[in-house]
């Protein structure tokens, strides 16, 4: 599934669009103890319009995460397709659109017996349609509509008890404590997931994509025991491993020019896909070609392909979890930020002995502290 795909599914998934239904909504509310407390299996059309809404916004939000940090693509293994497979479990529930209250329920076991989740949570399961319109070769809509993408979508929301402070009580005049037991649920989802995946415009049971709205720590049981797919890394992980085969390539050789310059080129090469419906990726070569051009010698480079095979393996790392919006400089006791655009103006040397952090300065005003001074002489 592309960045267009995706695009289409996320501006589409809403009451407005004339070419998408949510049809059928099942909402079930699980305790801290794995009980399932209570469950609904509803017509949307039926549902109240406020609660509704509510239910709209939640699942929409599974959408919104950007691809390859938020939102995830996976591929089922084979054995997922097999009658309790995670495959099997998730295609008979969109087929059936959610009516067959075995097949839901059989989903919903699934999540509940295999989500580590430390909280009371509610999952809120949809099935949706959405009309594929024709498009033209200039990839203009046209006006009949080509096919039907059917799936289901899960939002898993925490719920807490509400605690709303101090308030005042009008029969005693005072200022007391005020004490609410009602357990709200989060209109925001920490997880979720839709299948099938969106793929050249047409339904892909072969894939699913799984959400977060923590891309530094997902939830890896959702992908590993729920989704019954292999985690392989997150954003951040992917940042810190393009680090570890950064720094043991470069070795010595690794200082403030070198890594402002490879992000300067994983920069470029974003921008250039800009335009582009896939995401941009980095593997070994192009790697090579990046910290070649930022200084690192040909003697260093050779030990490249053996680091990169034994740090990724086989894979790609997503060059937009690459890159530093800017560039920070810290020690124990002082920590300098420095803007994309602005880190020619900043280098490293010695003086009189003593290794130190140059920073030229165009205007000779600064702020210290919110208050503006200005330089003069060899003094602030």
């Amino acid at each position: 599934m592309n960045k267009k795909e995706l695009a289409e599914i996320k501006k589409n998934f809403s009451d407005t669009s004339g070419f998408f239904t949510l049809n059928r909504v099942v909402t079930v509310y699980i305790d801290p103890q794995k009980n399932v407390r209570c469950k609904t299996n509803r017509l949307y059309s039926l549902i109240p319009e406020e609660e509704g809404s509510v239910l709209m916004e939640s699942l929409s939000k599974i959408f919104r995460g950007s691809l390859g940090k938020g939102l995830l693509e996976y591929s089922f293994p084979n054995a997922e397709y097999e009658e309790d497979g995670a495959q099997k479990i998730l295609y008979d529930a969109m087929k059936t659109k959610l009516t067959d209250e075995a097949a839901a329920d059989k989903l919903i076991v699934r999540i509940v017996n295999n989500l580590a989740y430390e909280a009371a949570y509610t999952i809120i399961l949809g099935h949706c349609s959405y009309s594929i319109m024709s498009k033209d070769r200039n990839d203009e809509s046209l006006d009949n509509a080509a096919d039907e993408y059917n799936f289901i979508v899960a939002a898993i929301c925490p719920a807490n008890t509400s605690d709303d402070g101090l308030m005042f009580d009008s029969e005693t005049n005072t200022i007391v404590k005020k004490a609410n037991t009602d357990l709200i649920i989060s209109r925001e989802p920490t997880d979720g997931f839709f299948f099938p995946v969106f793929s050249d415009r047409a339904p892909d049971v072969n894939s699913v994509m799984y959400f977060t709205k923590s891309p530094k720590k997902p939830n890896i049981s959702c992908i590993d025991d729920v989704l019954g797919c292999e985690f392989i890394m997150s954003a951040h992980g992917e940042k810190e491993t393009f680090q570890a085969v950064l720094n043991d390539v470069a070795g010595d050789e690794l200082n403030y020019t070198v890594i402002t310059q490879v992000n300067e080129k994983l920069r470029e090469l974003v921008a250039n896909s800009k335009n582009e419906t896939e995401l941009p990726v980095l593997d070994g070569n192009k790697m090579y070609n990046i910290l070649s051009d930022s200084g690192i010698s040909d003697e260093r480079l050779e030990a490249l392909p053996a680091i990169y095979k034994n740090k990724v393996g086989d894979g790609v790392l997503t060059a937009t979890n690459l890159v530093e919006n800017k560039t920070t400089l810290s020690t124990p006791e002082i920590t300098v930020n420095i803007s994309k655009d602005a880190t020619d103006k900043v280098r490293t040397t010695v003086v009189d002995g003593r290794r130190c952090l140059i920073i030229d300065l165009d205007d000779p005003a600064i702020q210290i502290n919110g208050m503006t001074t200005r330089i003069t002489g060899n003094s602030i």
